[in-house]
């Protein structure tokens, strides 16, 4: 007979399971709208990911005292840390001294992509994977000018590349530092530094093989009507303008003509007594004789000629004559790409005020190697889309960080005037420090790394200001978020859930066939999401797995890595893929053709070398 006792033990165990199971649905809701949210798009993925942190603090399933724990997180710490040392190792040159060394012109086509993904995959081991990408992009754009290839069959391999050398180093990669971290709150010592070499390095080799003998031959190779170094003929797009002397124009300024005459067009220069004024003020007044230098389209053009009496010099105009005056030694012309975290993106250009604001002339327009003819002020801008723009050479490199866009052509910067031989043996000496206290395991990697930064301002190799525009803050935001929800994953008993629906489909399958099942939703879940919100969500499923199998943590830890990055089918995978889709002019279906056979070749090698190395 059940005692007072008894019952009051029963019903508290009931409450206490009532109540789990409660926190679970709250949890795995919450992660699936996430998921809707990330496919979706509509937002970024960062302000998605504060809106997961805020429901499950709003409900109670973690304290508000500990809802941004996750931003002292130490794969944040470093993630940050190493943005900040990268952008000194950058802006000195060192990295441009090794990109100098690589010439793969002249040989054949394998040997070109071997050598690009070579270099791209020992950049992206030690830094951040858009950086390696940003360096190597323009010489590979170059490099298919000069053969005549299309870009295509470059810049695919080159993104891969990046994907791949971030699996060699624990620093290489967001995921690689939270699955190092969840080792760590395993009860184990985190990864260090090499611990993914052995994997990393076999992988991102058996990545350039296939991709340079065999897989570039899968890339559509579209020969476009306008080839990417013809992309923008400037000439095209200018036409000449005398303003005569019985002009009612005369003593106006250009904002004067802009708010009479709202029509779709851009002053990029003025000559007046042979004399070049490169983006003039909008305060600049016009004066009799001025020869204006526009961007404007043909109807555009005839309602200006009427409106204003401007005498027509002519939509074609010798190369060269219009697209000298608009560079000089102060300005300059350059195409860019725009990423997908760029205040940009959605925006017009007058929304942004591009060219008050940020003292930067729209030229023109390009999305996957097409020239858009709509009026540029009202073009809304997109991640990957290429830009024809104008601005200060002297404020070049500030603006391109500040707009988030990435240079194609190694014109873009003059490293010569910049390179400082002993800023780079410092910034270098630094790095290397780094890397030897931590490999030695003398302190973690995010004091190492901090350390590194700080010491980079110490010997003004960067300044304050730039520490804080150097570090990708939009991901600093989703891995500071998504943590909190990873641990309320683990604590509410929703990952050991998932581990055990999960055995149970697969429970007829050998542990090493669990990897492969492990890896492959995980491959599913990172093309659609970002790879470092695919990590948290999978690594403490993966410490489940191995908790309910009886084996080590390391290999399905492992797994989760691996397969977090392999973000191969898509272009909304990575920021990679993302930024090489309108230079590369791929489509949406094109990166399954390469990225199928490169995915199913790292499930199939992949698993065998992570059980070499990390038993089970």
């Amino acid at each position: 007979m059940l005692t007072g006792y008894d019952i009051d033990y029963l019903t508290l165990n009931l409450f206490k399971g009532a109540l789990s199971m409660m926190e679970q649905f709250i949890v795995f809701s919450t992660i699936v709208f996430t998921l809707v949210l990330f496919i979706n798009g509509k937002l970024r993925y960062d302000v998605v990911a504060i809106l997961a942190l805020l429901i499950i603090t709003l409900t109670g399933i973690i304290s508000p005292n500990d809802a941004f724990l996750g931003f002292s997180h130490p794969a944040v710490i470093t993630v940050a840390a190493v943005l900040v040392v990268s952008k000194g190792l950058l802006k000195v040159g060192a990295v441009d001294v090794l990109t100098s060394w690589i010439d793969p012109t002249g040989k054949g086509m394998a040997a070109q992509i071997a050598s690009l993904m070579l270099l791209t995959a020992v950049l992206s081991s030690f830094m951040n994977n858009i950086g390696a990408l940003a360096l190597v992009m323009p010489i590979a754009i170059k490099i298919a000018n000069k053969n005549n290839h299309p870009t295509s069959v470059l810049l695919m391999p080159i993104a891969f590349s990046s994907l791949l050398g971030g699996l060699i180093t624990v620093i290489g990669t967001p995921p690689n530092l939270i699955i190092s971290t969840f080792r760590a709150e395993a009860g184990l010592p985190a990864f260090n530094l090499w611990d993914f070499a052995p994997v990393g390095i076999g992988l991102t080799i058996i990545g350039i093989l296939y991709i340079a003998l065999i897989g570039w031959k899968l890339i559509p190779q579209r020969k476009s009507k306008n080839p990417p170094k013809d992309l923008f003929k400037v000439e095209e797009y200018l036409t000449e303008v005398c303003v005569p002397s019985n002009s009612k124009m005369i003593g106006k300024t250009i904002r004067d003509m802009g708010m009479e005459l709202p029509l779709g067009l851009n002053i990029l220069g003025i000559v007046r007594n042979k004399v070049k004024i490169l983006a003039p003020s909008s305060f600049e007044m016009l004066k009799a004789e001025d020869i204006l230098i526009i961007k404007t389209d043909t109807g555009e053009l005839k309602k200006l000629m009427e409106a204003t009496g401007f005498i027509f010099a002519g939509v074609k105009i010798n190369k060269g004559i219009s697209t000298d005056l608009l560079k000089s030694q102060d300005y300059t012309l350059l195409e860019a790409v725009i990423r997908d975290d760029s205040p940009m993106v959605g925006k017009t250009a007058k929304m942004i005020n591009l060219r008050w604001r940020y003292g930067v002339n729209l030229v023109a327009v390009s999305r996957q190697g097409a020239r858009i003819h709509d009026r540029l002020g009202d073009v809304s801008f997109r991640a990957g889309d290429i830009i024809l723009i104008q601005l200060q050479a002297r404020n070049l490199q500030g603006t391109l960080a500040e707009l988030r866009t990435l240079p194609l052509a190694e014109r873009a910067f003059d490293f010569g005037n910049l390179i400082n031989k002993k800023n780079i043996l410092i910034s270098v000496g630094i790095f290397a420090l780094a890397v030897i206290a931590t490999t030695l395991n003398f302190i973690s990697v995010e004091i190492s790394f901090v350390t590194a930064g700080i010491a980079m301002v110490l010997f003004g190799i960067i300044s304050p200001k730039e520490i804080y525009e150097s570090i990708d803050w939009p991901i600093i935001i989703l891995l500071g978020s998504m943590l909190p929800l990873g641990g309320a994953l683990e604590t509410t008993g929703g990952a050991e859930t998932i581990a055990s629906l999960l055995l149970k489909v697969s429970g007829l399958l050998p542990p090493s066939m669990l990897i492969v099942f492990l890896m492959l939703v995980t491959m599913l879940l990172t093309n659609v999401i970002n790879n470092a919100a695919a990590a948290v969500l999978m690594a403490p499923i993966a410490i489940s797995m191995a908790s309910g199998m009886g084996v080590s943590v390391d290999p399905l830890l492992m797994a989760v890595a691996v397969s977090s990055s392999s973000a191969f089918l898509t272009p909304i995978g990575h920021q990679s893929n993302t930024l090489i889709m309108g230079p590369g002019g791929y489509h949406f279906g094109d990166y399954w053709r390469l990225g199928l056979p490169l995915s199913l070749l790292i499930l199939i090698l992949g698993t065998p070398l992570i059980l070499l190395f990390w038993p089970l």
